[in-house]
């Protein structure tokens, strides 16, 4: 945008999910709003969308991670020759991996995360690469270790078990690792027309395919209840982008989103690939807890290898901007400080980090509010082996 005030030139931003920030703008003309209401190729169709409620297949006594109407519709695409797309976002074997007498988790000696199960027998760490032999036995009471979760590689495995004669490619961060991995299985996907593609969100946007006519989330709750006000936006944009993989030629399309809360009207305005319902309802609660675009958040996140010197220095920095915004240069400016709070991964490698937010308007006077406390907190002497940086609107 500064590039294109800079050059006077026009800036175009286009987006089936746009942000709810740039719509915003539009919906108050600071933007001009235009609007595709059809698909590109003359003959396309949005794909028709089912909710497959995964408590329902439980009490069926469906143990499988895929449903009943999923494993229907799959069969019915190789059978005609037709190929499918499946997503889950999540990578390795089992989530994690703990005891079955105490419930101890295994975790990473250097983040504040459970390892990740592959099928390699490696439990990993996905934020500082740590890896180790997969435990039998439990290190604390020496029962036996259990495999708890799903990831591509145990859908894989379950996929290949369900139709064996059907050829399955997976694609996330463990397989396109090698350099032109991701071209290679795109490649193959389209010129050998396999039939089954499962992947991350590297499947969500961006793919087309005409012969693709299925669509499968396995999980769409993994995103949906995280600790961030973006956590229904990047839901909806996420499985609206991947539902709109189907039927994108000549034939229909069709998705299943696989849930345990199909109630939810984030995942009712994906299925029905509402944005203007999903909007009018996510903008109601960013109003009503003042986030952004009704006012922005600065994160100031604190870190180093001492949690209680990160803390300490983080209370400090929260009293003095406090102080400031009481009796200071800065009095009875319109910013709330709240915090400090662990960041939701508290520490990794080995390095303890904290939040102290700013909830405020992002204008020059803010920006000289942080900049001045950044810079005093960096001369400072106590603050030795203590760093700080701050972030706006992070989407992480």
């Amino acid at each position: 945008k500064k590039r294109g005030e800079m050059e006077g030139a026009m800036l175009v931003l286009g987006s089936a999910t746009p942000s709810l920030e740039t719509y915003t703008r539009a919906v108050r003309r600071e933007y001009n709003l235009y609007k595709l209401d059809r698909r590109a190729k003359a003959n396309a169709v949005l794909p028709t969308v089912e909710i497959a409620d995964l408590r329902e297949e439980l009490k069926a006594g469906n143990r499988s991670i895929f449903s009943a109407r999923l494993k229907e519709l799959l069969e019915d695409r190789l059978e005609k020759g037709e190929q499918a797309m499946l997503f889950i976002n999540r990578r390795g074997y089992a989530t994690f991996v703990s005891c079955r007498s105490c419930g101890e988790a295994v975790k990473c000696p250097h983040c504040d995360v459970t390892l990740t199960y592959h099928k390699d027998g490696r439990m990993m760490c996905h934020y500082c690469g740590f890896s180790q032999r997969t435990e039998t036995f439990c290190p604390e009471c020496g029962g036996q270790m259990k495999h708890v979760g799903t990831g591509t590689q145990k859908a894989e495995e379950e996929l290949k078990a369900l139709f064996p004669n059907a050829a399955v490619l997976r694609m996330d961060a463990d397989t396109v690792a090698v350099r032109g991995g991701h071209e290679r299985i795109l490649h193959e996907f389209k010129t050998r027309r396999v039939p089954i593609l499962l992947g991350t969100q590297m499947v969500a946007k961006g793919l087309d395919f005409e012969n693709v006519t299925l669509v499968g989330v396995l999980a769409a709750d993994l995103t949906l209840y995280m600790d961030h006000y973006c956590a229904a936006e990047r839901t909806f944009s996420l499985l609206t982008q991947v539902i709109g993989r189907a039927g994108r030629g000549e034939k229909g399309g069709r998705a299943v989103i696989q849930t345990y809360t199909p109630e939810n009207e984030v995942l009712q305005c994906a299925a029905q690939q509402d944005y203007d319902r999903f909007y009018r309802s996510e903008i109601r609660m960013r109003r009503l807890h003042n986030n952004p675009p009704f006012a922005d958040l600065f994160t100031l996140v604190v870190s180093g290898a001492d949690e209680g010197r990160v803390l300490r220095a983080s209370a400090v920095l929260r009293d003095a901007m406090k102080s400031a915004l009481q009796n200071g240069l800065y009095q009875n400016e319109p910013i709330q400080v709240v915090g400090p709070a662990p960041a939701p991964v508290a520490k990794v490698n080995n390095c303890y980090r904290y939040h102290v937010y700013l909830v405020a308007k992002n204008h020059k006077t803010t920006r000289a509010f942080v900049e001045y406390y950044i810079k005093a907190f960096s001369a400072s002497g106590e603050n030795r082996g203590v760093h700080i940086f701050v972030n706006c609107n992070a989407m992480n």
